[in-house]
């Protein structure tokens, strides 16, 4: 029974975090209340987006909404400043990193009303002074605490005018880079319950899929008020783990 409830979770999960970010917020509370432990739940969650981030990223690029030539450097990006994160964050206090996230999603958030990133351009994605720093910055949040990570890219690719659908599959190919070492080193410790996290993974699957089906029938206009929900959920749970 908690296998195919998990396989639900990842399918929820996986199709809001695909269209908006923050599909952790549903997947990781859902298995810690089943009882798995907190490692394991992490490491269920890192497993599952590596395949099931590139699954939606290549259908993207299957069907020609993006390009390799434009996307390759997403990759060495990420992995470089989540691993940067992950440094950084044996040496900064939990609650300074609590502010830090709370702090950038709340200017997200009112950025969001202030910013002309309408997802309605047509703009190829450049290495510029606006998309590495701000893509390697986000590896760093990623590395360093996570959640709201896919949220804050689409933020990053409106406001470089990129198109909605092409910014979700820019999302999934960086939180694939961004998970493939974590996923890698939860699997080398020993901390996954392979039950659970291949139903997981399945439904993952299953939610990318459909949330990357959603995206390509989503209306531009439809895109920020989603994106705003999605904040606004994200800096709930950071503000209530920051108060304990």
């Amino acid at each position: 029974m908690e296998i195919i409830i998990i396989f639900f979770v990842g399918i929820c999960a996986t199709t809001i975090g695909t269209l908006a970010g923050g599909g952790g917020l549903i997947s990781l509370p859902a298995m810690l209340l089943l009882g798995m432990p907190a490692h394991s739940a992490i490491g269920a969650n890192k497993v599952s987006n590596t395949i099931s981030s590139f699954s939606s990223f290549f259908h993207l690029y299957r069907t020609k909404r993006i390009t390799w030539k434009e996307a390759y450097w997403i990759m060495p990006i990420s992995i470089l400043g989540g691993m940067s994160g992950g440094f950084l964050a044996s040496r900064i206090p939990e609650e300074n990193m609590m502010i830090l996230a709370l702090i950038l999603l709340i200017f997200a958030f009112i950025a969001s009303f202030i910013g002309k990133g309408d997802f309605k351009g047509s703009e190829p994605l450049k290495m510029n002074k606006v998309s590495v720093p701000g893509l390697y910055g986000i590896g760093i949040y990623d590395g360093l605490f996570g959640p709201g990570q896919g949220t804050l890219m689409l933020y990053l690719f409106g406001n470089l005018n990129i198109s909605y659908l092409r910014a979700v599959g820019f999302v999934r190919l960086a939180t694939f880079s961004s998970c493939i070492g974590a996923a890698a080193m939860y699997i080398a410790s020993g901390k996954i319950i392979w039950p659970m996290t291949l139903a997981l993974m399945l439904g993952s699957v299953t939610g990318a899929q459909l949330g990357v089906r959603i995206a390509e029938k989503l209306k531009p206009q439809f895109v920020k008020p989603i994106l705003r929900v999605a904040t606004v959920a994200v800096i709930i749970q950071v503000f209530v783990k920051a108060l304990h």
